[in-house]
């Protein structure tokens, strides 16, 4: 072999050399990270609890800014939430072939006037919008159509899930999202506040409880062809609403009339003769006052005149009454005779610490003022006794019969929920607590044995008290036209509620022998939704509880 070849070969043999010691420097590292790698993996098995080695994943939550706030019923059932609902608009400039465009536009929404949309593509304006709140179909529709003068818009549109169960409070927002009444006028720098977007506002409002007064009030107008009615539940120990309802109602999701008769919210806006509910506050003054006590009787058995007034009782007992009686029976004449004891300033200065002479303290907007006699003498004072000639709204009657039995305390209504105890040391007390447990005997009594049996629920203590009042039409009292009542409270060994039902100029059918008063067709609603909202909120029925102050009343005696 040449000397040149073995010096090839020895090259070749040192270069081999090389390339193997530069593998194994790599080949090394991996096996040792694999050794090490193996090794942790057997520590881990054996030595060491697997539960300290999880790592829990944390919650990826997205931030989602809506327009506005969502609101609640006091159990987390929504009640309005905003959806995504692009809108069409156009820049007229970008259209080159106006009359081909609004013809394709009108395929697509059809319900848009094929003339309003040329208009708006020939316009000199800049921007324009054709169409609000697409559906996800209509939207991918119009992007088929490839016109880039045409912009769909993100947008969101406000829905109500709940429909017409809770208009009145609610409200509604026009086209722009902007408030027209309701909890959104009310709230509306809470609900427009973007940083709020998940923060939503809880309202008192149980929509079960909704859900039941307006029903029962529904199914009561179309019995009794009332042209409307009006119904609240409320906790008479926090002042929270538990439903409001006003018929006839509208739904926020569609086209809004906003001087329609539906708009009313019968609770608040319009005050109204309440008739013999107010004879509640007339006992409970004069028993407060110490004026009279309960065994004191008035003479019943004659029309009471007064001036040229003659002043009678519908359910005429034709004796003498003891308070108890007067209550019981629903007496005017008694009512009368017993302010009279009383005296106009005692009386007014009483139904002032009630509310009865200011709007009442809610959440909404739109609250009327009562009316109140431009003359306050003898003859008005006796009138005003049993609820003519003063007028108020559902709302102040409710929260003035609220502090009758709840121990005396004017608690402010509210359509916020309360997610503390009340501050009872907040409130004014406005009758004493020995005076408010009367009273709750003798709500008792009214359904016992007065006109409000027909609110009687089996295993529940209802207390109550009825009102029929004529409605002033062309300044002159109508027989036929008449607003009745019933507001009740259970259950009276401890109350919890007080429930409201009154229907506008119902028609007395032959179930009821053709009268329509508080005690025929509001009573029995009340009934019906104490009934079916007792178990919802907790309240167990009980055996039958002898009332206090039975023995006062003569059942059998008179007429």
């Amino acid at each position: 072999m040449r000397s040149a070849d073995l010096h090839i070969e020895g090259v070749k043999h040192e270069a081999i050399e090389v390339a193997r010691n530069r593998l194994m420097v790599p080949a090394f590292l991996f096996v040792l990270g694999f050794g090490i790698l193996v090794v942790r993996l057997v520590s881990i098995g054996i030595f060491e609890d697997i539960s300290d080695q999880i790592t829990h994943a944390r919650p990826v939550t997205t931030e989602i800014v809506q327009e506005r706030v969502d609101i609640l019923d006091r159990n987390g059932v929504v009640l309005a939430t905003n959806l995504s609902a692009p809108s069409l608009a156009v820049r007229p400039r970008l259209i080159t072939e106006p009359e081909e465009t609004a013809d394709k536009i009108v395929a697509v929404l059809p319900d848009l006037n094929r003339t309003s949309v040329l208009n708006k593509l020939k316009s000199s304006h800049h921007f324009l919008y054709i169409k609000r709140n697409l559906t996800p179909k209509q939207v991918w529709r119009i992007n088929a159509l490839g016109y880039p003068g045409l912009i769909l818009e993100q947008a969101e549109k406000r829905i109500y899930p709940q429909g017409n169960l809770a208009s009145h409070v609610l409200g509604y927002v026009d086209v722009e999202n902007r408030p027209q009444a309701g909890v959104e006028k009310f709230f509306n720098d809470h609900l427009s506040n973007t940083v709020r977007s998940n923060d939503p506002l809880y309202l008192s409002l149980d929509i079960r409880v909704q859900h039941i007064v307006r029903q029962e009030l529904a199914f009561a107008m179309n019995k009794f062809s009332a042209i409307g009615g009006a119904g609240m539940v409320m906790d008479i120990n926090s002042g929270e609403i538990l439903a409001m309802t006003s018929l006839p109602d509208f739904d926020g999701n569609g086209s809004v009339q906003p001087a329609s008769s539906e708009m009313k919210n019968r609770n608040i806006l319009e005050p109204y003769e309440m008739g013999s509910g107010f004879k509640v506050f007339t006992i409970a003054m004069a028993l407060d006052s110490g004026t009279v006590t309960l065994n004191d009787a008035f003479d019943a058995t004659e029309p009471l005149k007064v001036g040229r007034r003659t002043i009678n009782d519908d359910h005429a007992k034709e004796r003498i009454l003891n308070v108890p009686e007067i209550f019981t029976f629903s007496s005017n004449i008694g009512s009368s005779l017993i302010i009279r004891e009383v005296g106009v300033e005692q009386q007014k200065n009483y139904l002032q610490k009630f509310g009865m002479f200011e709007k009442t303290v809610v959440e909404l907007t739109g609250l009327s003022r009562p009316i109140l006699p431009a003359h306050w003498g003898e003859i008005q004072s006796m009138t005003v006794s049993y609820g003519h000639g003063i007028a108020v709204t559902p709302l102040h009657l409710v929260t003035g019969i609220s502090a009758m039995i709840n121990g005396g305390r004017l608690i402010p209504a509210t359509l916020i929920r309360k997610d503390t105890a009340p501050d009872n040391d907040y409130y004014p007390q406005v009758i004493s607590s020995e005076t408010s447990q009367k009273m709750r005997h003798l709500m008792r009594l009214a359904v016992e044995y007065g006109s409000g049996g027909r609110a009687h629920v089996k295993g529940y203590l209802v207390g109550g008290k009825t009102g029929t009042a004529e409605k002033v039409v062309n300044g002159k009292y109508s027989r036929q036209d008449k607003i009745t009542s019933f507001v009740g409270a259970f259950p009276m060994d401890n109350p919890k509620y007080v429930v409201f039902a009154m229907l506008d100029e119902p028609k007395g059918i032959e179930e009821t022998f053709y009268k329509a008063t508080g005690g025929w067709v509001a009573a029995p609603v009340v009934g019906e939704i104490i009934k079916k909202i007792g178990p919802l909120l907790g309240v167990l029925p009980k055996e039958y509880i002898e009332t206090k102050y039975h023995n006062l009343i003569l059942v059998d005696a008179g007429k």
